[in-house]
């Protein structure tokens, strides 16, 4: 039903929450008070009574009007923008603007009808400025002088289109893309890690002629177990999970005496035999042994030239860095979860925080010292990447958010919205909505720390990487906040500033030379898409998706040119293990089905007999290959090599024949959902050097290099 108060209604729309949205459906679908309410409290809003509507309402009526600027200008280049500025009435104002590269630039004033306003008993004008289109790229500030004295505030000029990073020119790109833990090695810790990462692109970049490797999201997770395996749910997006470091490859190594080696190795090898043929990721122990390893390591030290380089990082990252070690250390003295901590921990400005700091001074530097290390190997697997020719290399994936137990959501504080949490409404895959367990970002905070938060995260990510793949863009856009309590069918969507967040996003891509790739699967605005194909962000397309009304798939022509075409996702199974139904027989096991199990592997063979049809026709399957798992998985991904798609991607999985899914949404531990390692066909766990010698990624790297494409049904 509507919001039964026109006061709650207002003040809903001046903070951005939507009170109706169009269900999966199609029905208008009205939001409740209660949820209103709720969300308007994550955000500081006392909205409990009508009374305290209207006063909100009215306070945030006078924000703009008692700040002299606005907090922070996003604009395109080549286009002008107008900012209004607020100073005593009748008190002249001129605006210029301090380039980031140093350098003025005049703003002009523009005509102003706008009366003045009585703003806490003080009557207060308005006097716009029009800045020009032809700042340069950047950071720049704003600089107001009047009677108040010169004040500053942040400009953002962002591309106007982002498109393809030069090294790409015209040519398009296929990549793999690989679960990381999952792809274990000889000389890996029972997990992929990144020295891995730096062997697989060697290998798809030299021997199938790949372009990059879109890995999981690599962000870091809690320090002490029980570790979330998931990597969508992190403890920080702006750092890196220190379990994917290799230890034998920190060059301090190499320095340690005999004795400290052999510890090493007899930590690894003790780490192996228990693991032993262990059909999951097993990350509590993996952590364990090699917390145990990287603590031998540090405790030699480093020589005068390793310590420059140590304090060249640390320097760059500030603050930030400090906390968030700081965090790490907190969370073996009082656990993962900030919120439980005694009320003086909870905010890292604190003097106990700080005294803690002092006496916990080395255990911090540890925690630092494994960023540290873990962005030096993640370097150097771009390195290796580039050094195999790939255009593109390492493309990191950026999760949604983090929970709001997270070290991010305790070194930001208020950035995030308590009591909140973000999921999905109700649509035909989940009829019950979602709640994924993250903590927001406030729009109206974000805009007051000038996005620094944002712009941090993205600029770590893209520090060693050559591409970025924004898990649901939608989240730049709008998102589904849940207030606390409610189930997720109570949500309502919070439209975030996208202009200036996409902008970001594309102005440190640009400065990256870093291709950038929205997921924008699932209940997404049809203006959306546009809106990202016009400032030039490839969309993503997956094949088992892209299905006409009629149930027919979609032309592989009529698929998007700034894409990401790719067959599957990591949310759903290999393709293997998708035609043989075992995405069904799993859901039925776990009692996930919503109609029998005769009947959804019936619809699913309905769905794949129409598939077969149009990759017969079409030329890509041979008649008599039809039922074949094998040559359909190689028919599927012709399908997406005759689209017009720029960038192509193919699953590692569907590159060695496995069948397990890695993440079946609905389950956490019911199934060991991102513990599932690299399999072949028949399930068994593979290595790294299995895949290099496999027939099946040759086959599949041939298809994807466009060899065949055209004479497969006429042989």
């Amino acid at each position: 039903m509507p919001l039964t108060n026109p006061v709650l209604a207002r003040l809903a729309d001046a903070f951005g929450i939507s009170t109706e949205f169009w269900d999966w459906k199609g029905r208008l679908t009205q939001v409740d008070d209660a949820t209103v309410v709720g969300i308007l409290a994550g955000m500081g809003v006392d909205a409990a009574t009508e009374a305290s509507s209207s006063a909100a309402l009215a306070d945030h009526g006078l924000r703009p009007w008692r700040r002299a600027l606005p907090p922070c200008t996003v604009m395109r280049q080549g286009t002008p923008a107008v900012i209004g500025v607020h100073v005593p009435g009748g008190t002249p104002a001129a605006v210029w603007i301090r380039l980031e590269e140093g350098g003025r630039r005049e703003a002009v004033q523009v005509e102003n009808t706008l009366p003045d306003r009585d703003v806490d008993g003080q009557w207060v004008g308005e006097a716009s400025f029009e800045l020009p289109g032809d700042l340069p790229l950047g950071y720049h500030r704003v600089h107001l002088e009047s009677a108040a004295g010169d004040l500053e505030a942040t400009l953002v000029v962002t591309p106007s289109f982002l498109g393809f990073p030069a090294h790409m020119a015209d040519h398009r790109i296929w990549g793999y893309a690989v679960q990381l833990y999952s792809v274990r090695s000889q000389g890996s810790w029972g997990m992929g890690d990144l020295a891995d990462l730096a062997d697989l692109a060697t290998w798809s970049g030299t021997q199938h002629f790949a372009d990059y490797l879109l890995v999981n999201p690599l962000h870091a997770a809690q320090p002490v177990p029980p570790l979330e395996p998931s990597p969508y749910l992190p403890s920080s997006r702006r750092y890196v999970n220190p379990l994917y470091i290799r230890p034998e490859l920190i060059p301090e190594y190499a320095a340690l005496s005999e004795h400290k080696r052999a510890r090493i190795d007899r930590l690894r090898g003790d780490l192996l035999r228990e693991l032993g043929a262990s059909a999951q990721i097993e990350r509590n122990p993996i952590w364990a042994a090699k917390l145990a390893a990287l603590r031998v390591i540090y405790d030699e030290g480093l020589s005068e030239v390793r310590t420059m380089a140590k304090e060249n990082f640390v320097r760059g990252e500030g603050r930030m860095l400090a906390q968030f070690a700081t965090w790490s250390a907190l969370t073996a003295e009082f656990g993962t979860d900030w919120r439980d901590w005694p009320a003086d921990y909870r905010r890292p400005s604190s003097p106990e925080v700080s005294a803690f700091a002092a006496r916990n001074a080395r255990e911090i530097d540890f925690f630092v010292w494994l960023q540290w290390v873990a962005d030096n190997q993640l370097r150097e697997a771009q390195s290796a990447a580039r050094a195999a020719n790939m255009r593109v290399g390492v493309m990191n994936d950026l999760a949604v958010g983090v929970s709001n137990a997270s070290a991010e959501a305790w070194v930001l504080g208020d950035a995030f919205a308590p009591g909140i949490g973000v999921g999905a409404p109700p649509d035909h895959y989940n009829q019950l909505g979602q709640d994924w367990g993250q903590a927001p970002w406030r729009p109206d905070r974000l805009e007051e720390l000038s996005y620094q938060p944002f712009r941090s995260m993205v600029q770590g990510i893209l520090r060693h990487s050559g591409g970025i793949r924004v898990d649901h863009i939608m989240g730049l856009f709008r998102l589904w906040w849940i207030p606390q309590g409610m189930p997720p069918t109570q949500g309502a969507y919070v439209r975030y500033n996208h202009d200036a967040m996409v902008g970001i996003l594309m102005l440190e891509a640009q400065r990256a030379g870093a291709l950038v790739v929205g997921e924008d699967l699932g209940t997404v605005e049809p203006w959306v898409r546009d809106y990202l194909r016009d400032r030039g962000i490839l969309g993503t397309s997956v094949a088992w998706f892209e299905m006409t009304d009629g149930g027919c798939p979609v032309p592989p022509e009529a698929y998007r040119e700034y894409a990401m075409a790719s067959v599957t996702t990591h949310d759903m199974p290999p393709t293997a293990g998708y035609l043989a139904l075992d995405h069904v027989r799993l859901q039925h096991r776990l009692g996930l089905l919503t109609e029998g199990l005769e009947e959804e592997s019936a619809l699913a063979e309905r769905t794949f007999a129409t598939w077969r049809r149009a990759l017969i026709e079409r030329g890509f399957l041979a008649q008599e290959d039809a039922g074949d798992i094998d040559e359909e998985v190689l028919a599927m991904h012709r399908w997406i090599v005759a689209s017009p798609a720029r960038v192509l991607n193919a699953a590692l999985t569907d590159a060695v024949g496995d069948h397990r899914t890695q993440n079946q949404p609905g389950t956490v531990d019911e199934y060991p959902n991102w513990r599932v390692p690299l399999s072949g066909p028949d399930g068994a766990p593979i290595t790294l050097e299995d895949v290099y010698v496999s027939s099946r990624a040759a086959k599949l790297a041939a298809v994807m290099n466009g060899f065949g494409v055209e004479s497969v049904g006429r042989r």
